[in-house]
């Protein structure tokens, strides 16, 4: 059987350093940088794992990829008497994955949407980048989309806070 375009994809994302995509990615990250925590995107990254995720090339969908601080939270020094013990500085750790946290702030960017799933694009030392889908459920289009209208009806109003995405229900240990 033959493979197809998105199997090509899968497979240079899989081993970047012997794809071209280690080489674009390199390049990339020096842009992504300097970018906001939350950009707009024209078109998906890894175009495979957008598909397979639900991402369709029309009205009502766009991309959106953001950026999060990777590490446990960074908390300041108390100033007065404690021992170290009770400090409280080291092994604090948010209770959400940074893919959730990251799908969070984008639904906040965008209050009109909702977050339909999302996947890892790059990351380095310091930060993790994710591409979040989201759709806009009064749109038309995707009220006629028989696949997508189920976010339309007002029981998946804010899924992404409620854990409902992929990652959410990972993190609740759902899936």
């Amino acid at each position: 059987m033959a493979k197809s375009f998105y199997g090509y994809i899968r497979d240079a994302w899989k081993s970047p350093k012997e794809s071209y995509v280690g080489k674009l990615r390199r390049e990339r990250l020096m842009k992504w940088r300097r970018e906001s925590a939350v950009v707009k995107l024209n078109r998906p990254t890894r175009l495979d794992r957008a598909r397979s995720l639900g991402y369709k090339a029309k009205q009502g969908i766009i991309v959106v990829r953001a950026k999060v601080r990777r590490g446990d939270r960074r908390k300041t020094r108390p100033k007065h008497g404690r021992r170290p013990k009770r400090m409280g500085v080291h092994k604090i750790k948010p209770s959400k994955s940074l893919q959730r946290i990251a799908e969070e702030r984008a639904a906040r960017r965008y209050p009109n949407m909702e977050v339909l799933n999302s996947y890892w694009v790059a990351e380095d030392g310091k930060r993790k980048w994710y591409e979040i889908i989201l759709v806009e459920p009064v749109n038309p289009v995707i009220k006629a989309d028989k696949t997508l209208n189920w976010v339309c009806h007002s029981v998946h109003k804010g899924r992404v806070f409620r854990g409902m995405t992929s990652a959410g229900k990972k993190g609740r240990g759902l899936v």
